[in-house]
Order: C-alpha cells, then sequence, then structure tokens
C-alpha cells in the first residue's frame, strides 16, 4: 500500500513540475515580448531596402510576320534595387494601409533576332532597356495574430510610376525600344514580421504587374515596329526596417 501511494505522489509530482516548467517559460517569454505597445500605434515609419527581378510582358504586332528583318523578339530578366520609405497607418486590429514610395533602379532586356546579321551585333542582339523608376504603391496590409515576436501579414493595392529615363531614352529611340514615361499597376504579397527590443525586422515577397501598354511604337524603327503592347513585369523581394 505504502508501495503504491509513493508512486501516486511521485506521478502528481511530475505533473506539478512539469506546469511548473511551463509557466516558468511562459513567464520568460512574457518578459521578453518586444515592443509590447506597438499594437497600440495609431502609425508608425520606417525604410525600405529591395531586390527586383524584372522584365517586359511583350506581344507582338499583327504585322510582325510581314516584316522580313526581325525573326524573334523576346522579352529577358534582369536584376535591380530599390530604395524607399514607408508610412503605415493601423485602421483596425489586423488592417493596415501603407504608403511606400521608391526609388528603383531597373533594367530590362529584350532579345532579337534578325534574319539580315547587323553589321556590328551580328545576327543575335540584346537592347537594354535601364529605367530609374520613381515608384508610389498604395496597399492594404492583412496581419495575422501575433504569436510573441513574430507575424505574417498578406498584402495587395496600387502603383504608380513615373519614369525619369524616359526622356533619355527617347533621344536614343533608333537604337532602343522607346517607353512611355508613366506607368500602372496592381501588386500582391506575403511578409513577416519579427519583433525586436527597438525595430520591426520584415522580410517581403511581393508580385507587381503593369496594366499600361507603355510602348511609344514606331513604324519606322525596325526594333519597335514589330512590337505592339509592352507591359511591366516585376518580381520584388524587400526588407522593411520599422519602428
Amino acid at each position: 500500500m505504502l508501495h503504491l501511494h509513493r508512486r501516486k505522489i511521485n506521478k502528481h509530482g511530475i505533473s506539478l513540475i512539469v506546469l511548473i516548467c511551463f509557466a516558468n517559460i511562459f513567464s520568460f517569454a512574457q518578459t521578453y515580448f518586444n515592443l509590447p505597445d506597438h499594437e497600440s500605434k495609431p502609425y508608425y515609419f520606417g525604410i525600405t531596402l529591395g531586390a527586383n527581378m524584372a522584365r517586359f510582358h511583350i506581344e507582338q504586332h499583327a504585322q510582325f510576320l510581314f516584316y522580313d528583318t526581325v525573326q524573334v523578339v523576346e522579352p529577358m530578366n534582369s536584376a535591380g534595387f530599390a530604395l524607399g520609405l514607408s508610412a503605415t497607418g493601423r485602421l483596425t486590429h489586423r488592417l493596415e494601409v501603407r504608403f511606400n514610395p521608391q526609388l528603383m533602379f531597373v533594367e530590362r532586356n529584350i532579345f532579337y533576332n534578325l534574319k539580315y546579321a547587323d553589321p556590328i551585333d551580328g545576327n543575335s542582339i540584346i537592347k537594354k532597356v535601364e529605367s530609374v523608376i520613381f515608384s508610389f504603391p498604395f496597399q492594404t496590409k492583412f496581419n495575422s495574430d501575433r504569436i510573441g515576436n513574430f507575424r505574417v501579414y498578406m498584402l495587395g493595392g496600387v502603383k504608380a510610376d513615373i519614369d525619369l529615363a524616359a526622356n533619355a531614352r527617347a533621344r536614343r529611340a533608333e537604337y532602343l525600344v522607346k517607353l512611355e514615361k508613366i506607368d500602372y499597376g496592381v501588386e500582391l504579397g506575403l511578409g513577416f514580421n519579427f519583433y525586436f527590443p527597438s525595430f520591426i525586422f520584415s522580410p517581403e515577397i511581393k508580385v507587381s504587374n503593369g496594366l499600361k501598354n507603355i510602348h511609344s511604337r514606331d513604324e519606322s524603327l525596325k526594333y519597335s515596329n514589330v512590337i505592339d503592347r509592352i507591359q511591366s513585369r516585376m518580381f520584388v523581394f524587400s526588407i522593411h526596417l520599422e519602428g
């Protein structure tokens, strides 16, 4: 009987120890809950560092098959980077709006295969279209519940872009494809908030698609007349440092 009673006491003792350990862990986690007052802020600010992979979405002109100079025209992926600021306003516990203006350095290349070789470049030519873009995204963020110092969010929004290099590119139109200065589009992304004692580290991935035809077609230019529509496409990885 004493042996059985001792075993019963040991089981209760082990359970009590486990409960005490969990209580201590929970207390420890609560002690190190970073930025506990952040959720009560009506707004907050940050900076953005980004890298992008950009390309054109190209539609050939209806007369493409009747031209005998260019046989193939295809867009290519190219890398770039961005710097920006962010201002976020809180609407509800889960819903926020963010304005995230950025200066983006983008290169989008186009591959051409010519029927008749160019005296300098030969049959295969890559035309580099470099852009310096002021982008003005306005986004809505939907946040998950905060789990300790971690949270997930989704975002969607619209953007307007101004290509600062459009005028310089127009002066070399005979060698490049000429683009419109203004573009607009939609964005969709996913991000993660990591709370540190003095700031929030937020890596984010985003797809950005232009809706406007930004091609300024010139019938007299062999690199332009084979293309009807050009729309921007971009995959963006950003790091937001917010406070």
